[in-house]
């Protein structure tokens, strides 16, 4: 209906009306678009402080020195034995018939270490003098313990869940644990070390290249676990220079250690000894990485009543059980005739017999 005073429309005048508030409001954002892009800078002002920083540190960077890009110069150690991989599983005495890998790579790295390696061993370029390095030892060892410094010390890092602890496993004493027995030695009078494996079958032997190789002292033992004290003028920062072996070097090839006949026996009675061995009670069953403190004593009374002796060494592994037999061999003694399924079959001997030597690599 159209009221009186009012203008008809048609349709082209009424959406002409209804386009004009919003192509007013576009406008008025692109105008305001527009002066703020002309007024407000692209980024804020960096402050003074921030200004003066940045000026600091590219001083900083101009005045520090470019490395030389020559070689470094060998490492020079002044310590007085030959550096092998392990000190106490290995043998010096027993020459090696061949190598896996060529003994001109050496584990240190090359031109690393001013000794040359050898393929077992990297001896010492000079003679040491014995009597200063001991002397020298005495010195950083000071007065001996009290009894009552060695109890406190015992109850400081005698249990298991002490923080300074090494695990000494079938390695036995190697290069690089003389380096990890230092660096506890900086903040602690002593270190307690778990030994477990084969070189458990002789704790003596462990205890002499604890003591020879570090030069600390042993002032607790208790079946497997050792601590290994530091010495009252021991000081951190003239402990002895340890290159570190970046890799474990491949062991070299020994001679064998079972042949096809005993010495002294025909190839017939060393065939009805393994038979024999392998048909017999085992004496006693080994664990995988366990304790053998007790086993030697074990053998050698055993075989004061029987001519062969069989150890059962299920999931021991085969590596080991030479090992095992090796140290057998040496400290009970007598001869390995037989691995055969991880077992192992020791033969007495004869009375006036001596075991050959031979044997395996670490």
């Amino acid at each position: 209906m159209i009221r009186a005073g009012m203008v008809p429309l048609n349709r082209l005048t009424r959406k002409a009306l209804i386009l004009i508030p919003s192509s007013f409001r576009h406008l008025s954002h692109s105008i305001y678009d527009a002066a703020a892009a002309a007024y407000d800078p692209p980024f804020t002002l960096k402050r003074q402080a921030d200004v003066l920083h940045e000026k600091k540190h590219k001083e900083k960077k101009k005045e520090v020195p470019k490395q030389s890009a020559g070689p470094k110069r060998p490492v020079k150690s002044d310590l007085p034995f030959d550096f092998r991989y392990s000190y106490s599983e290995t043998n010096p005495a027993v020459k090696p018939i061949g190598f896996r890998e060529p003994p001109k790579f050496s584990p240190f790295g090359p031109g690393r270490l001013d000794r040359k390696w050898t393929g077992t061993e990297a001896p010492v370029q000079a003679e040491a003098n014995m009597e200063k390095v001991a002397e020298q030892r005495n010195r950083v060892l000071g007065d001996a313990l009290s009894e009552e410094e060695v109890v406190e010390l015992v109850e400081r890092y005698r249990h298991s869940d002490c923080s300074r602890q090494i695990n000494l496993g079938k390695g036995g004493v190697t290069h690089n644990l003389l380096d990890d027995i230092h660096n506890h030695w900086k903040r602690a009078e002593a270190v307690r070390i778990k030994c477990l494996g084969v070189p458990t079958l002789d704790m003596d032997n462990l205890c002499f290249h604890l003591e020879d190789k570090s030069g600390g002292k042993i002032i607790h033992r208790e079946i497997n676990i050792l601590l290994l004290f530091r010495g009252r003028n021991y000081d951190p920062k003239t402990r002895p220079l340890i290159p570190l072996m970046l890799w474990k070097p491949y062991p070299p090839i020994y001679p064998k250690l079972v042949k096809s006949a005993a010495e002294g026996l025909s190839f017939e009675e060393t065939k009805e000894l393994r038979s024999r061995g392998l048909n017999s009670v085992p004496l006693m069953k080994l664990t995988r990485n366990g304790v053998y403190v007790n086993v030697v004593d074990k053998v050698r009374e055993a075989l004061e009543a029987e001519e062969v002796v069989r150890l059962d060494c299920k999931y021991v592994g085969t590596s080991d059980c030479k090992r095992i037999g090796v140290k057998l061999r040496d400290l009970v003694p007598c001869i390995p005739i037989l691995f055969k399924d991880e077992q192992i079959i020791l033969w007495k001997g004869k009375m006036d017999q001596k075991p050959s030597p031979g044997g395996c690599g670490y």
